[in-house]
């Protein structure tokens, strides 16, 4: 019986290095876990574009809104563990989203793969928003009680909306949006009033005078958008939100087929188009210590050891639709 055993995982095992060995052979599916137009999915086209040659496979993606990106994490940690599902996952999705009831478990239900990319956050207003900073922002609420309303379209921006009300002492009215691309059409046609939201999305708006600028939501100014100040700068001390994305695949994706899909990753980011792309977009390349699956598991373990005690602190939560 022990030799059957023995045989059994052998051949268990052949057939899971020779799966790895003929990897890929046939399209790649990259999850985007927000609807289009949003900085999660212009960068992961961006990336799957430069992949595609060197995995020689299409890399197609598939756009999966709701809760907070939550639904599409969960469709990843359900899906096959051989390589040709993966997700770009960010802040919201593999930290913030505790906020609602998963089905899945953050910590234990995923591959690293590589981080891509560390990304600022922008507090972003209507461009006749009277409030040209937080310190405006905080003067004009103050004597409008009740009056602005935020956009809560991802687990970051409720999570900045909670802070920024415990910080000012002032109250916002959240509205419930899909992803940052439907908030952004909205916030341009002056229907909301604040939006929390990533560079990449932000910025072209921004420069092309349809929004404006509040704050950069981060401890010093980027690189990438030096001209736009931070909280401390602008009167909230201390309001940060963080961003980055991180390329996560299934719990038990073989680790050669890991180490292809890092590899393809790490070729493209080093790519001066990729970078120059990236940099447009208000994105800072990830450093390449960090751009390993080992790099990506020990960021995100930071990350939640950093802002779960937050959330739950704050008694933060929100249900899945």
């Amino acid at each position: 019986m022990k030799k059957i055993f023995i045989a059994i995982a052998f051949t268990l095992f052949a057939i899971a290095s020779a799966q790895a060995q003929g990897y890929p052979n046939r399209q790649i599916t990259l999850i985007v876990p927000f609807p289009p137009g949003g900085s999660t999915d212009v960068a992961a086209r961006i990336m799957a574009e430069r992949m595609r040659p060197i995995l020689g496979q299409p890399v197609i993606i598939e756009n999966v809104g709701g809760a907070g990106g939550s639904i599409a994490v969960g469709r990843l940690a359900r899906a096959a563990p051989d390589g040709y599902t993966f997700d770009i996952g960010q802040w919201d999705t593999h930290v913030g989203s505790i906020i609602y009831k998963l089905d899945h478990d953050l910590e234990k239900d995923f591959e690293p793969i590589a981080l891509i990319s560390n990304n600022p956050q922008l507090m972003v207003a209507k461009k006749d928003l009277p409030a040209n900073n937080l310190k405006e922002l905080v003067a004009w609420m103050k004597a409008n009680p009740g009056k602005i309303n935020f956009v809560n379209q991802n687990a970051a921006a409720h999570v900045t909306g909670i802070l920024f009300e415990k910080a000012t002492g002032q109250k916002v009215q959240f509205i419930p949006y899909r992803g940052a691309g439907p908030a952004m059409t909205d916030l341009i046609s002056g229907q909301v009033d604040l939006l929390v939201v990533q560079g990449a999305v932000a910025l072209p708006q921004i420069r092309a005078g349809k929004i404006k600028s509040i704050a950069n939501l981060s401890p010093k100014r980027s690189a990438s958008m030096p001209d736009i100040p931070t909280s401390d700068e602008t009167g909230v001390p201390g309001l940060y939100m963080s961003g980055w994305f991180g390329f996560f695949a299934p719990k038990g994706t073989p680790k050669d087929v890991i180490a292809k899909l890092n590899a393809a990753t790490r070729e493209a980011l080093a790519d001066p188009e990729v970078q120059k792309r990236f940099s447009e977009l208000g994105l800072d390349v990830a450093a390449k210590a960090d751009q390993t699956p080992e790099g990506l598991a020990k960021f995100q373990k930071a990350e939640i050891a950093k802002w779960w005690p937050i959330i739950k602190a704050a008694n933060i939560s929100a249900t899945a639709n």
